[in-house]
């Protein structure tokens, strides 16, 4: 699995008309743009009546309290203690994402696995320093794989976290962020607002309309084979739905002496950076949190067993991209989903 906090966008939120931050327009429309999370935020928020307010402050200290929960790259977070050894009672957002990883981490037959940051840092994908010579002594691999599993772990009735071997590394970068989008849109809501777009690096959560354009919200899908000319490939309609997209065609790095690819998703099963012809999965669900989560794990699962997952799994719409034996790019999209021009 990935680290997410620091990658680049792999989606971008189609802003229709440009807006001065945090400047509210005759027709009640605000637009909030900052940074969090190792990345950028961009909020679109209409409404229909003059009496709701939305600033960057509320934005931030929803962000503020993610980060103090569930970031691993603040070393007073709440997860970095836990990582360290403490056993500590968890708060709200910390169960919520533990009880949403541990879902598609059953559902996934343990492909996902947040307990795999041990192995995140020792490939050098996270904020721990790479090991060396782990690309050619699996015995490395083998030796850190112990401490993986999320069964591994557990919240008590008490509500703190236990573990069964202190050694065993948490990382929920690979959804955090798309928990982080749901909780600004119960800010949204919570202050009035029912049309709005929220985005973080790339991942979105859209309620209502765009009721100024009188139509749907509009999101692109980065090209894996970005260029000047074509940087989406395409762009989809979404309405009280959240889109988080997953790839492995941007953060990797090639060893020197091998020339062999190593992307930052890893197998929980495996310990190994995953090997796939699969370049990006872009996940529609209900909420972002799932979004995110589930995008990750296809990458891990590849394409071909990303499409027989669906079938028991018709709540999830996606766009998959990805290349042939011939290395052609190819889409395959659910059927709900119609991709625009």
């Amino acid at each position: 699995m990935k680290i997410k906090l620091l990658l680049p966008v792999f989606l971008l939120l189609i802003i229709a008309n440009s807006c001065q931050q945090n400047k509210k327009s005759s027709n009640h429309k605000y637009y909030l743009e900052g940074n969090a999370l190792g990345t950028t935020y961009h909020i679109t928020a209409i409404s229909d009546h003059n009496n709701v307010q939305i600033s960057n402050k509320n934005v931030d200290s929803v962000i503020t309290a993610i980060n103090n929960s569930l970031s691993t790259y603040q070393d007073n977070s709440l997860i970095s203690k836990i990582n360290k050894g403490q056993v500590l009672k968890v708060d709200q957002q910390f169960k919520d994402v533990y009880n949403a990883a541990r879902e598609i981490y059953i559902e996934t037959g343990g492909r996902f696995d947040p307990t795999i940051g041990i192995l995140v840092n020792a490939w050098g994908f996270g904020p721990g320093k790479k090991l060396p010579n782990l690309e050619k002594d699996s015995s490395i691999v083998d030796s850190l794989k112990k401490y993986v599993g999320y069964n591994l772990i557990k919240i008590d009735e008490h509500g703190f976290l236990k573990k069964k071997y202190p050694q065993s590394y948490i990382d929920y970068n690979s959804i955090a962020k798309g928990y982080a989008i749901d909780r600004l849109g119960k800010m949204l809501s919570d202050n009035g607002f029912k049309n709005y777009l929220v985005e973080v690096g790339g991942e979105v959560l859209a309620k209502g309309k765009n009721i100024i354009k009188k139509r749907d919200w509009l999101v692109a899908i980065d090209n894996p084979n970005q260029t000047a000319q074509q940087k989406f490939i395409s762009k989809i309609a979404l309405k009280n739905q959240a889109m988080a997209t997953s790839g492995n065609y941007r953060k990797f790095y090639i060893d020197k002496k091998t020339g062999q690819k190593y992307v930052h998703t890893l197998d929980g099963k495996t310990g190994y950076p995953v090997q796939s012809n699969l370049l990006s999965a872009s996940v529609i669900a209900k909420n972002c949190t799932m979004a995110d989560g589930y995008a990750t794990a296809f990458m891990v699962l590849g394409f071909e067993k990303t499409k027989i997952f669906l079938k028991q799994h018709p709540e999830l719409q996606v766009v998959l991209i990805y290349s042939d034996k011939n290395g052609k790019i190819n889409i395959y999209h659910s059927k709900q989903i119609i991709l625009l021009d």
